[in-house]
């Protein structure tokens, strides 16, 4: 049984998707946030780059707190032959040192967004901008947006959580 998370974040939004996992799977735990360097661009525009920073979130705010379970989160884009997506990628890192990584969904982003971002914008205050909005990364986020609320960011990012803990939640399956 995990008792203490460790989120490899302060965004509220990323907290609040790993408590929202972490409470149905272990309802007495403790979820914190830990402000750590995550160690890659402010935009991350490879799955690899993304893996890599939630990577070190993990570790980071396991070494950080001492927690059970490291939980570090990711968003990044990623341009392909049918035009660029967003997608997140969640680590979890346990005291033992075994890792499990899951992902969230990829989102189709406007061609005018995606070329801001070629051009070298993040994408969070790039959609503060198309929305006329402040902060959105920290609320409903891209994908908010862009699915007219139908998807939440926290709830994007819910389900690359338990994609990431599913060796923790079910350890029998995994080896």
């Amino acid at each position: 049984m995990m008792q203490t998370i460790a989120v490899g974040s302060t965004n509220p939004v990323k907290i609040a998707a790993v408590k929202a996992v972490v409470m149905r799977v272990w309802p007495a735990a403790t979820v914190i946030g830990a402000a750590v360097d995550p160690g890659v661009p402010v935009q991350p525009l490879t799955d690899e780059e993304a893996i890599a920073g939630a990577m070190n979130r993990a570790r980071l705010a396991l070494a950080a707190t001492g927690a059970d379970l490291g939980v570090g989160l990711e968003g990044n884009t990623v341009d392909t032959a049918h035009g660029m997506y967003t997608t997140a990628w969640v680590v979890g890192v346990a005291q033992d040192g075994s890792v499990s990584i899951g992902a969230a969904g990829r989102l189709p982003l406007p061609e005018a967004v995606a070329q801001a971002i070629r051009a070298g914008r993040e994408l969070g205050p790039l959609m503060d901008e198309v929305a006329g909005q402040h902060n959105t990364k920290q609320k409903q986020g891209a994908v908010g947006i862009l699915t007219a609320g139908l998807v939440t960011r926290q709830q994007a990012l819910e389900v690359a959580v338990t994609f990431a803990l599913a060796r923790f939640v079910a350890p029998a399956y995994y080896g």
